[in-house]
């Protein structure tokens, strides 16, 4: 009997360059002109994978976070798999806002792609959740082809990458 070939489905950002980005953007801060004498704090939490930013106001939270994705898109960090959360108040009238990466398939997602695949009706094609990753498994790699075309077609909200092709 002929072995499946497979690949998997999953999501995620390079923390690296997450990294990468968000000291470029501290540096940019220390630098310009409109941000002399202005509280501008930008942490990063690798564990948590979560971006914060600590401002004046909201204008200058939006302004952080356009040189921040100038940052991440420089970087190819997808941003998509970025969501911004609401901005609060913080005390001495300042405010925040946390950005979280997403960082694996959640499993209500992951439940939706599989099922998406088996409407397709591709034959002999199977999907299944492996913890924060789909894999799929075909005998041929034309119909595997055919999925990466199919799911890459529709709009998951987030940065989806095809890897671990066998």
């Amino acid at each position: 009997m002929a072995k499946d070939e497979s690949f998997d489905i999953t999501t995620g950002c390079d923390l690296q360059e997450v990294d990468n980005a968000v000291n470029q953007a501290r540096k940019e801060f220390g630098n310009r002109f409109d941000f002399k004498n202005v509280l501008v704090e930008i942490t990063y939490d690798r564990t948590a994978a979560t971006i914060g930013i600590h401002t004046a106001d909201e204008y200058k939270v939006d302004a952080i976070w356009e040189v921040l994705q100038q940052r991440l898109v420089a970087r190819e960090v997808p941003l998509k798999n970025i969501k911004r959360g609401e901005i609060e108040k913080a005390g001495q009238s300042t405010v925040r806002q946390e950005l979280t990466l997403t960082q694996g398939i959640e499993t209500d997602l992951a439940k939706k792609i599989v099922r998406f695949i088996k409407e397709q009706k591709f034959k002999k094609t199977s999907a299944q959740v492996q913890g924060d990753a789909v894999r799929v498994s075909s005998p041929t790699r034309d119909e595997l082809q055919g999925v990466i075309a199919a799911v890459k077609g529709e709009d998951w909200g987030i940065e989806l990458k095809f890897g671990n092709y066998r």
